[in-house]
């Protein structure tokens, strides 16, 4: 036992240094010659509640800041609308063909009070103002920017007469502030101003000789259908300073330092927003709560700072290792690496980077202390009207926001998500009985932190509500990937099974029998009767029941892992026998959008929603050849027609469709897919954009890669599921598969050489390569190491 033990640490140290050996050179940094010409070049830190935007500009530098939970608007105890007594009627009307009376009775009753949300707002920003003498430096002293994904920390660096300029700016989550540093490489030389501002609803003043303090209330204007105005959300922050060496001056909202060699600001801010509440609360002293956090820090050194930050951020983000072989423009800025990509360059280091990216962003925006998911544009946003209010949109965007979380090895990430989902729990059954007669919970189209449910913007399209449901998958998938059975049975139990009571309650019979629903729609797309009117309202959408099966089976396995709710069991059971089935449109071949084969009035449209069951769902499958043969398809047309121009394609539906190809094993396609969003829809910080900024597409992005490199939704470990000829070389380390096993895996001559499963617990597994499976019995935290051939290099029966 010894010398196999002997040999089994012998094996692991070579694998693991191969690995090493691989991805050490490359180095996880976005950096560049120039300032930000403007926020959308500027660079990202965040510690999952405060996010900061840094340009890096020398002379009038900007960081731009946001604290999670600061939005515009309140929570509305009563926006649903009472349709019990109407919504008999409109499902009738559904369901036999009057559409057009279905909707106008939908618009007349359906409309929720108030029909929209306010925004996500900025918390302000903090300037630098250096001397006048910086105005005519040459560029050529040595500027640098950059941001480094492994320490979490932006810096910008200059030279100036022999004197070396340093910017340090990161986001501590085990402190929960932001810290910025500026120093210089001789004594005495930094000179320059400071200052906290906010352009609306604040003030700043000094409230010590080092602190400058800012208070505010968001004062809600009359909207148009936007809810109450009137004095809403308090919120504070507090920027602590101090120095090496000259003078430190405190006046009005500014700090002014003279002749010093460093200096070090801590930076927190909070709100009096109540989660339990799902709203703000007067019993809150956001100042209060910003002084308690800062006087927990503000005596620590930077070193202890940045070094607690750097061990706890590197300890998350170094959990995968990703390389492509070696990373040959690592040396390049990376703007002009995005530009020669966009010139018809290959440059497999900028796709490794940006995978490591979309990992870093959701750390950055959905990690404690954060008690808010990741929203449209992550934490990070400028504006105070956002685009789409950088709300949580609920049929697809939130989701996307965290498929990298499991299989990237973020799952703590995704606990944030949980909780929020748990608390929309509460107002999601007044939804559920008032406007769709029904037991349970759900969410409609989209969500605030102010625990909106209720149908918005629009009947059409924001009456969805299969969004809850979707929701709740991802505690299920939490648990698949964790294995956490106490999660289960106190977390995700609970919302599921009130899922599925929603659902089942809300499901009607249509003509020919089955269960469906009504009213829905496939999001935001619209369908064209044979008289030419287009609607979006429906009833049984494909996207709808393939969500109900994907929840019902979910629901049944959840149950009999736990040995609860035999009776439910069964009549979910009962349910999923009644479902219509998938089916295919006779005219094109593709899978069917609707219940019924119509003509769809966008062929090109951003969603996809008919292939929900392809990805994120499991029922589409080489198992189902038919049906996977028809996805192909409807990808075909959906390309063909955006390619025309009738028809949208952001950088969301993009990165949905690089996982859509991933699960249909064309990994070429999904690499194309993956030049597409790189060339078109990437900005120079490497922020995804729809246009504008939204983050989803990054997140979906980093999600589409690792199910190229492996899969585990049908049961089995695919290793290198879609691999593009292109990728000739490379190995990743960290992914997770289903199960709580972690997989590690090296590729050369575009062939499998080595591969690594580790996991938490005995269990037996089929890993699947090519045409070859094996089933292996996987003890606790005894990793099993495969050849190409995917026999045993070392394994313990």
């Amino acid at each position: 036992m010894r010398l196999f033990n002997f040999f089994l640490s012998i094996l692991l140290f070579l694998f693991s240094l191969s690995l090493k050996c691989q991805t050490s050179g490359n180095q996880m940094v976005l950096w560049y010659r120039q300032p930000a010409a403007d926020w959308n070049e500027a660079l990202p830190v965040g510690n999952g509640r405060l996010g900061a935007m840094v340009f890096g500009n020398i002379l009038h530098e900007k960081i731009q800041l946001n604290e999670e939970s600061l939005w515009a608007g309140m929570r509305i105890e009563d926006a649903d609308a009472e349709v019990r007594e109407y919504l008999p009627i409109i499902q009738k009307k559904l369901l036999t063909g009057e559409v057009k009376e279905a909707a106008e009775l939908s618009e007349k009753y359906l409309r929720s009070n108030p029909m929209r949300i306010r925004s996500y707002q900025p918390l302000g920003d903090i300037y630098i103002d250096m001397p006048d003498t910086f105005r005519s430096m040459p560029e050529s002293l040595s500027y640098r920017r950059e941001l480094n994904l492994e320490t979490g920390i932006a810096t910008t660096t200059w030279s100036y007469e022999g004197i070396t300029f340093t910017r340090e700016v990161f986001a501590s989550a085990p402190d929960n502030i932001i810290v910025l540093r500026i120093a210089s490489s001789q004594p005495g030389k930094l000179t320059f101003k400071l200052s906290l501002s906010r352009t609306q609803d604040a003030v700043v003043m000094p409230i010590s000789e080092n602190e400058l303090i800012m208070t505010g209330q968001i004062v809600d204007l009359p909207a148009r259908e936007a809810g109450p105005s009137g004095l809403h959300m308090k919120f504070s922050a507090i920027l602590h300073g101090k120095i090496k060496d000259g003078a430190f001056h405190t006046v009005n909202n500014s700090f002014y330092v003279e002749q010093a060699t460093e200096s070090v600001f801590y930076f927190t801010a909070a709100t009096d927003y109540n989660p339990s509440l799902l709203n703000f609360d007067g019993t809150i002293d956001p100042v209060k709560k910003c002084s308690e956090i800062m006087s927990l820090v503000k005596n620590k050194p930077f070193e202890t700072v940045k070094s607690a930050h750097i061990v706890e951020h590197s300890s998350m983000f170094n959990r995968v290792h990703f390389s492509l072989g070696g990373d040959f423009k690592k040396d390049l800025p990376t703007d002009q690496r995005l530009k020669l990509v966009r010139e018809g360059e290959q440059d497999p280091g900028l796709t490794v980077l940006q995978f490591q990216y979309g990992r870093y962003l959701l750390m950055g925006s959905s990690r404690r202390p954060a008690i808010l998911p990741a929203n449209l544009q992550g934490i990070w946003n400028k504006d105070y009207e956002a685009a789409w209010n950088s709300d949580f949109h609920t049929n697809i965007n939130i989701q996307m926001n965290y498929w990298p979380a499991e299989v990237c090895n973020l799952s703590e990430t995704a606990l944030v998500l949980s909780d929020f989902i748990n608390r929309l729990r509460e107002p999601g059954r007044l939804t559920a009985e008032k406007t769709f007669n029904s037991k349970g919970w759900t969410v409609n189209h989209l969500t605030d932190p102010f625990g909106r449910t209720s149908i918005s913007d629009g009947v059409g399209w924001g009456t969805f509500p299969m969004a809850g449901p979707w929701l709740v998958l991802h505690q299920w998938e939490h648990y698949l990937f964790t294995q956490d059975t106490a999660y289960l049975k106190s977390e995700a139990w609970p919302s599921m099974k009130e899922s599925a009571e929603f659902v089942m309650g809300f499901l009607i019979r249509d003509k020919n029998g089955y269960l469906v629903t009504a009213p829905s729609n496939s999001p935001e797309n619209t369908y064209r009767l044979p008289n030419g009117e287009k609607y979006n309202l429906t009833y049984g959408a494909t996207m709808d029941i393939q969500i109900i099966r994907e929840l019902l089976n979910a629901c049944v396995k959840a149950g009999e892992i736990l040995g609860v709710e035999k009776k439910l069991l069964s009549q979910m059971k009962s349910v999923l026998k009644d479902l219509p089935p998938n089916r295919i449109s006779k005219r094109y071949g593709i899978v069917q959008e609707w219940i019924d084969d119509y003509e769809e009035n966008e062929p090109g449209h951003r969603h996809m929603s008919q292939l929900f069951g392809l990805y994120p769902g499991t029922q589409i499958t080489q198992a189902q050849p038919a049906l996977f043969e028809a996805a192909k398809k409807t990808i075909e047309r959906r390309q063909t027609y955006a390619a025309k121009g009738q028809g949208s394609s952001t950088g969301w539906s993009k990165a949905w469709m690089i996982n859509f190809l991933a699960r249909l094993k064309d990994g070429n396609a999904a690499l194309n897919k993956i030049f597409e969003m790189q060339r078109e829809k990437t900005l120079n910080n490497l922020f995804d954009t729809h246009p504008p900024f939204q983050i989803d597409g990054n997140f979906g992005l980093t999600a589409g890669i690792a199910e190229m490199l492996l899969q585990s939704h049908t049961g089995e470990i695919e290793l290198l599921p879609a691999l593009p000829d292109a990728w000739t070389e490379g190995a990743i380390s960290g992914l997770k598969a289903r199960g709580n096993i972690e997989v590690e895996i090296k590729w050369e001559n575009s062939l499998l050489t080595e591969a690594r499963l580790t996991a938490k617990d005995d269990r037996m597994v089929t890993v699947k390569y090519g045409t070859r499976k094996v089933k292996l019995k996987l003890s606790k935290a005894t990793p099993a190491i495969l050849d190409r051939n995917l026999r045993p290099l070392i394994f313990q029966d």
